[in-house]
């Protein structure tokens, strides 16, 4: 579910958040409207709206490990973490971890890709948080679904900052629940079209 459907409707944080993510066109190839996150972490206010949204709504669900997959959910998930008490555990990209890990492997629009966790960084029966910056298709999502539940830990929900139209009622990944801050600002897609 989108934030402004949850309570938040005409929360003037969820206008800063948006206003604060930059559309770069054709970035990394054609046809793709890039969001970038980088010109919200440039906004104090504006970063401290999204972790502050986030926080409030995971506060009080008991939640003991926050997963940030990599690279953009390790930039949100960490102050959301400590804010909530949960411990931090980074999603990674093959070859990133040392030590043993689990990995899961999924498919994208054009290739395929696998996240990796150290074994024991979870333990069966935590409640999970699944942090990242953007959701289009919900692959690699549900790859981290898939990583976590088989460590035998129980992802309470997905939380992204920015999620794209075509997720929009689209609210379950692998039966896990999806929140979203905001969606892509189309006013500046139409623009550089």
């Amino acid at each position: 579910m989108f934030a402004e459907e949850n309570g938040l409707h005409g929360d003037p944080r969820i206008k800063a958040i948006s206003d604060a993510i930059r559309v770069v066109p054709h970035f990394p190839k054609p046809g793709i409207m890039f969001q970038d996150i980088t010109t919200l972490l440039l906004d104090p206010k504006a970063f401290r709206y999204t972790v502050d949204i986030f926080v409030d709504r995971y506060r009080d669900k008991n939640i003991s490990v926050v997963a940030g997959v990599e690279a953009r959910g390790f930039i949100f998930g960490p102050p959301i973490a400590l804010a909530i008490g949960a411990k931090f555990v980074p999603l990674r990209k093959p070859r990133k971890l040392p030590g043993e890990v689990i990995s899961e492997a999924y498919v994208l629009e054009y290739g395929t890709d696998c996240l990796e966790m150290h074994v024991g960084a979870v333990q069966p029966g935590e409640s999970v948080l699944i942090v990242d910056d953007l959701v289009a298709t919900g692959g690699t999502l549900s790859a981290a679904i898939r990583l976590l539940e088989r460590a035998g830990a129980e992802v309470v929900e997905c939380a992204c900052v920015i999620g794209l139209p075509l997720v929009k009622g689209n609210w379950r990944l692998n039966g896990v629940p999806l929140y979203v801050l905001v969606e892509p600002r189309l006013d500046d897609l139409e623009c550089t079209l």
